[in-house]
């Protein structure tokens, strides 16, 4: 797996801002369920831009979970962005989002440490 982009970095922070923005009634909350939606599809794309490359055994298993954990988080946000746009409690959808965030985060450092061991690997690492 690649190591995290710089997208990913800016996508994840643009995202966390954007749920903590205002929500009022009216055409303020509408903005604020457009301006999330935007940012949760630029996490999406940083996703996407992924890609698996370990060729040893047990870093091509390790890539093989963070490539499902990847896939399953890439169902959550498709799930969230229709809520975002539709759902009443603004509230409840707002904090599945930051628990998304949370839950990207933690992948993203785990794709970090994979393309980490790799390289070591490929250094001839300590032994």
């Amino acid at each position: 797996m690649g190591t995290a982009s710089a997208s990913m970095t800016t996508a994840l922070q643009a995202l966390g801002a954007a749920i903590e923005m205002p929500r009022r009634e009216g055409a303020s909350l509408g903005s604020w369920r457009w301006t999330v939606r935007q940012r949760m599809a630029a996490v999406r794309d940083a996703l996407l831009e992924e890609t698996g490359d370990a060729a040893d055994g047990w870093l091509a298993a390790r890539g093989g979970v963070a490539f499902r954990e990847r896939n399953t988080l890439l169902t959550r946000l498709g799930d969230l962005g229709g809520r975002v746009l539709a759902e009443a409690d603004v509230g409840a959808v707002r904090t599945e989002i930051a628990r998304l965030v949370g839950d990207i985060t933690r992948h993203v450092q785990r794709v970090n440490d994979l393309a980490y061991d790799e390289v070591e690997l490929e250094l001839g690492g300590s032994e």
